[in-house]
């Protein structure tokens, strides 16, 4: 469906602005159906980042400061997220004992079995891809990767 009808907006300033807001608005829906995803296991879009890096790092544990750097959304609070997915048995932090102000994350079997079940549902999130054959999926990360310089 087109932007225009999605949010019955007739015209745009210009092209680039069309841009912007469809940006906006598919990272919002594409959002909305990954939190569909992972709500029944109790976590957030970005708790379930952080639990993905933890697993790349994994069996190596991971700081706050790599967490933040390589997390999708900058604007989350690593820590906080850190520390929920602690009281919930998915992530577990211990005090570096060089430097008591850092701490190292490890993602536990528990969170890694989370990851497994949602990992099967991801193909339902990429299914809304199948709109786009390969060349135009390319094209895409292509031009995506382009706009942000």
């Amino acid at each position: 469906m087109k932007l225009e009808e999605e949010i019955q907006q007739d015209h745009f300033i210009n092209g680039y602005h069309k841009a912007v807001v469809n940006i906006i608005y598919t990272n919002n829906w594409i959002v909305q159906k990954q939190s569909g995803i992972c709500k029944p296991y109790g976590i957030t879009e970005q708790q379930y980042n952080i639990l993905r890096i933890l697993r790349g790092q994994h069996p190596k544990p991971a700081t706050i400061k790599l967490l933040v750097e390589r997390m999708l959304n900058k604007m989350s609070d690593a820590s906080r997220l850190v520390e929920k997915l602690r009281l919930t048995g998915l992530a577990e932090r211990c005090i570096c004992p060089d430097n008591r102000r850092s701490a190292d994350v490890s993602i536990t079997e528990k969170g890694l079995d989370i990851l497994s079940k949602i990992d099967k549902l991801q193909d339902e999130v990429q299914t809304y891809m199948l709109n786009l054959n390969e060349q135009e999926i390319n094209q895409l990360n292509t031009l995506l990767d382009k706009l942000r310089g």
